[in-house]
């Protein structure tokens, strides 16, 4: 997505007006940086780093595209990927809300029946539950090993995810990655955005000890992550993987444009600046 997205209404809830009141002024400075420049990043008193993990992680946009490929050679219509991704993420959300207790690979199985119906093209079940299972093929973005090897030198790390507890343990190898915490959509019976994904997130760290003021969220997902964030007054980093494409892939379009306060292209660049602060 370009940069001047960015530049939309910001959304927050009564959590926290402090926070509001900062990111307009934040957002107004990262916008005029360049990619992975954030003047004002912070992490004084940042003790946890908590990941969205598919797009931002797991580059979940080049798996989507090559399990749907059988799919798409026979659509009726021609179609790029931005199409299938968009369509992709509609009829996800969609089921989401639906069946929030779904587990995740069972739920793109759905996914992958509705996109053969909207595209004419006829499937099998069994393909449908093939295509489910090929997040664990998903691969990992290319600087997300190094960055959290490095990340972890600093920080505790942890997983909010909207995935089953199976498919992200096939992730969770392919990033070489251990963390201290991990809550996924089968944990908590619902999928982000809701909010209860991060008020059950938060309950339990708080039982740990962790405060929210030493919780940074870092994700990819202007919709499922960021927005939310704003919501319950959680300091955020956006992980802009679609930075020069448009539209939103398959993460889809938030209502309103939520506030960032810091923006990079890359985890690579994020980890770059957050260990050098």
């Amino acid at each position: 997505m370009h940069l001047k997205a960015a530049s939309g209404a910001c959304r927050i809830g009564n959590a926290n007006r402090t926070v509001h009141r900062k990111c307009v002024a934040w957002l107004k400075k990262i916008i005029a940086l360049p990619a992975g420049v954030n003047e004002l990043l912070n992490l004084d008193e940042t003790k946890i780093l908590t990941f969205d993990c598919y797009g931002t992680l797991i580059d979940w946009e080049s798996g989507m595209l090559s399990g749907l490929q059988p799919l798409v050679r026979q659509a009726a219509v021609s179609l790029a990927d931005d199409q299938v991704l968009e369509a992709h993420a509609f009829h996800e959300s969609s089921q989401q809300r639906q069946t929030p207790y779904m587990r995740y690979s069972d739920l793109l199985a759905i996914v992958h029946r509705r996109l053969a119906e909207e595209w004419g093209v006829r499937t099998t079940w069994e393909d449908c539950v093939e295509y489910g299972r090929s997040v664990r093929q998903w691969p990992a973005f290319s600087d997300s090993v190094s960055s959290l090897r490095r990340l972890r030198k600093r920080f505790s790390l942890a997983i909010l995810s909207n995935v089953d507890n199976v498919s992200f343990e096939h992730s969770r190898q392919r990033l070489g990655a251990e963390f201290d915490y991990v809550y996924t959509a089968e944990d908590i019976g619902s999928y982000k955005p809701k909010l209860r994904n991060f008020h059950y997130m938060l309950e339990k760290m708080a039982r740990r000890g962790i405060a929210q003021r030493q919780i940074l969220h870092v994700a990819e997902s202007l919709f499922h992550d960021h927005a939310p964030a704003n919501e319950v007054g959680l300091r955020n980093c956006w992980i802009n993987r679609r930075s020069g494409q448009d539209g939103f892939g398959a993460a889809g379009r938030p209502e309103s444009m939520p506030c960032i306060e810091f923006r990079f292209n890359s985890l690579e660049s994020f980890a770059d600046a957050a260990l050098a602060n």
